[in-house]
């Protein structure tokens, strides 16, 4: 039926559905359980965000939160409420990149004036960006041209460094640039997925502030990198912190003095340990 398509499951099952039913529409077919979890999808090898509608023959999987795939997502996602949290907090702040790495996330900034973070402002930037979760502002998908994202990016250099660089993994390549919009007045540059809004997140905690050259060479500009970790639950959160305590804990050099393992003479210091 032309009103119809087909599509076929990771367990290799098929699933008729109607015409522009959307990858949360077909997690919510499934179960409400899925649906609850969905936070993006893989459609014929290539992960999308669960607002893209699903064509005839596609083949279909969800991301849940709870997977690597997932928390990817959720981490990539809570990077971006960080960016949006420090603009608003310090006017005419540039950022740069906001990634998801292993077990977090970090975003790197330049503060107008030359201010610097402290640590104290992390409670400061979490305690914005759990308003802005708790708004539930969607995240949308937008396509522009070079020109436009250029346009788009006007006052963040390092924005339209990566859209004139034409990086994929960046969001630009192949002339389009994407972009996700939350709230009414932040934009970033980004190839998504991400959660389908705001409101899919809140367990995180930002962790430290350090320092990060951009682009990893020494001869840039310096700019301030806030780490932070994102998961699935209160209770991954919580076990995640215990989880460093402990390393910490473990740590040789604490160890090492708690146990007299190290002795030095006063005259030598402990700074070989």
């Amino acid at each position: 039926m032309a009103d119809q398509i087909t599509v076929t499951l990771p367990d290799g099952s098929q699933k008729s559905l109607e015409k522009d039913t959307t990858t949360a529409d077909l997690a919510a077919s499934i179960g409400q359980r899925l649906a609850k979890d969905a936070v993006a999808a893989v459609v014929d090898g290539e992960e999308v965000d669960l607002s893209v509608p699903l064509t005839d023959g596609a083949s279909v999987a969800i991301i849940t939160a709870s997977t690597e795939e997932g928390r990817h997502v959720l981490r990539h996602s809570t990077a971006h409420v960080l960016a949006q949290a420090v603009t608003q907090l310090w006017p005419g702040a540039k950022f740069a990149i906001g990634p998801s790495i292993s077990d977090g996330f970090y975003y790197d900034f330049e503060l107008p004036g030359g201010v610097h973070f402290i640590e104290d402002d992390l409670a400061r930037i979490e305690e914005r960006m759990r308003v802005i979760v708790k708004s539930d502002q969607p995240f949308v998908r937008a396509e522009h041209t070079i020109e436009e994202g250029l346009a788009l990016f006007a006052d963040q250099p390092y924005k339209r460094e990566i859209i004139q660089g034409v990086d994929a993994a960046e969001g630009a390549g192949d002339g389009v640039v994407t972009s996700y919009r939350n709230g009414d007045s932040f934009v970033d540059l980004c190839r998504g997925p991400h959660v389908p809004s705001t409101g899919k997140l809140g367990q995180f905690k930002l962790m430290r502030v350090a320092g990060a050259y951009w682009r990893g060479d020494e001869h840039n500009q310096q700019l301030q990198r806030i780490y932070g970790t994102a998961w699935e639950s209160k209770k991954a959160l919580a076990e995640h912190l215990v989880r460093l305590e402990e390393a910490e804990k473990r740590d040789h050099r604490k160890l090492g003095a708690e146990l007299d393992l190290f002795s030095f003479p006063t005259e030598i210091g402990s700074g070989l340990a």
